[in-house]
């Protein structure tokens, strides 16, 4: 079940709040929570259940164990390498074996090892709540189902924000929903759930048509410029694809107390790499600083030293997103980006105009979003050689010519969306409404009207739309 289909927008979700809201004390609406998380999850594969109760008890014992036994660095390590075990074995193991069977030719055969859906995010999640006692930054929770609630809420268990235990904990056992927070969730799931079924499967569609990732033979055929506009819708898909889920989850957590972090903030607008990675899938980018990066030393040891714990943190963050080579690559392009940055690269843009480091941004992370989008080395080589027509392609045609036209003004209008303007617009009307009492009634239509617009645009772009998952549930 995914929140962009009729069946969780039409049943699930609502059934969901009519009991939370039915219920009479904070308890039974976490229980009500609980129950409601363990039937969505389950839902998605239901013998994967178990791997979540057990990640759940592993890091809520070993919580204790580490308190009780005085901050044990022991019972830490014991913890957190039981939950990598579970995660090495699922997402890395088929991938660890074929390296093997390259090099030494055995095993003959690869066992195929299905991923448990959401298991990269509930096990950072619980890592990070372990860590936390451990450090002393929060007291152990005494009651095991609060810690399986906190790891399975299905607001974010699936594919995020990584949300970490200290911000939540005091709102599982004290938390309140104004009416003002339910209204400025139901508007930020509406915004998601928009944003997810018309523009980022839209742009999926035109990306389809001319990323053909699995015949080499096509795609070495595409005109050039259907490469350009394949990858570039590409490039919006991911943003607008993941950041819709983000803004659903956070607008379902604002509906009933939870204060979940901003995981997106505008990163195609950023000025720099360094700048981008502050924007980007912020849960996860703050997760290696403050688990990995500063542990190793950040920058405190020198260049060569901080060079290095770049070095690990992106050779993991590539890793963590998928059990593939093109991943691993995929992070240490950025690393050699941000090494070039750092010591060279951030002090010349200081003294040109902004729209260069911007423009320079842009084309590398263009260019990333290639090296994301095909598992195979080939596709890779194909994508970048066809861009320049270096793969006896043709520059256009009249295929792709009238693709580009039909999708001209839908490609303007996501490329707006994902930018502030909206939100700058929206801000200057309330501040004109505030001060001088201005347009009262749009502001009042649009805050009303808002929500059901975007909820019947979405309902209409889904129907018939058997496909549309999140890009992000394969990591």
């Amino acid at each position: 079940m995914v929140f962009s289909s009729l069946l969780f927008v039409f049943l699930f979700l609502p059934l969901n709040l009519l009991a939370y809201f039915l219920a009479r004390n904070l308890k039974q609406k976490n229980i009500v929570m609980l129950v409601s998380s363990l039937i969505f999850y389950a839902w998605g594969g239901p013998r994967y259940l178990l791997l979540l109760l057990t990640m759940a008890f592993i890091s809520w014992i070993g919580a204790l164990l580490i308190r009780k036994y005085n901050y044990s660095k022991l019972w830490l390590i014991i913890s957190i390498a039981m939950m990598l075990c579970f995660i090495i074995y699922f997402k890395y193991f088929g991938f660890l074996l074929t390296g093997i069977q390259v090099l030494i030719g055995f095993p003959k055969s690869i066992p195929e090892i299905a991923l448990p859906i959401g298991i990269s995010f509930y096990t950072f999640q619980l890592i990070s709540y372990v860590v936390d006692v451990y450090r002393g930054d929060v007291e152990p929770q005494r009651k095991y189902w609060l810690i399986l609630l906190y790891a399975s809420l299905f607001h974010q268990c699936i594919a995020g924000p990584i949300v970490r235990y200290h911000d939540i904990q005091a709102e599982i056992t004290n938390r309140k929903t104004s009416k003002n927070e339910l209204s400025q969730g139901i508007k930020g799931f509406c915004v998601g759930l928009a944003k997810k079924a018309i523009l980022a499967n839209g742009c999926a569609a035109i990306a389809d048509t001319f990323l053909l990732t699995n015949d080499m033979s096509a795609l070495a055929s595409v005109p050039a410029s259907g490469l350009w506009v394949g990858v570039l819708a590409y490039m919006l898909e991911i943003y607008l694809d993941f950041s819709a889920y983000s803004d659903m989850a956070i607008g379902m957590g604002l509906m009933i107390g939870f204060h979940y972090r901003e995981n997106f903030n505008y990163p195609y607008i950023a000025s720099s790499i360094t700048d981008f990675w502050r924007r980007w899938h912020i849960s996860l980018s703050s997760f290696f600083r403050d688990y990995i990066y500063i542990p190793l030393g950040g920058n405190r040891k020198g260049i060569k030293r901080q060079i290095f714990n770049l070095f690990i943190v992106w050779f993991l963050t590539g890793l963590w997103h998928g059990a593939s080579w093109n991943y691993v690559l995929w992070g240490l392009y950025f690393f050699i980006f941000l090494v070039l940055e750092k010591i060279w690269l951030l002090d010349k843009f200081e003294k040109r105009p902004k729209i260069f480091s911007h423009i320079y941004t842009l084309i590398v992370v263009f260019f990333g979003w290639i090296i994301f989008k095909f598992e195979s080395l080939a596709g890779i080589g194909v994508t970048l050689k066809g861009l320049f027509c270096l793969n006896g392609n043709s520059l256009s045609s009249l295929a792709v010519s009238l693709t580009f036209k039909n999708n001209l003004f839908f490609i303007i209008f996501a490329i707006i969306a994902c930018t502030p303007l909206l939100k700058v617009i929206h801000r200057i009307i309330d501040k004109l409404h505030d001060k001088w009492h201005l347009i009262p009634y749009m502001v009042y239509v649009y805050e009303i009207a808002l929500p059901i617009v975007l909820l019947i645009l979405s309902l209409l772009a889904l129907v018939g739309n058997s496909y549309n998952p999140f890009l992000y549930f394969q990591f």
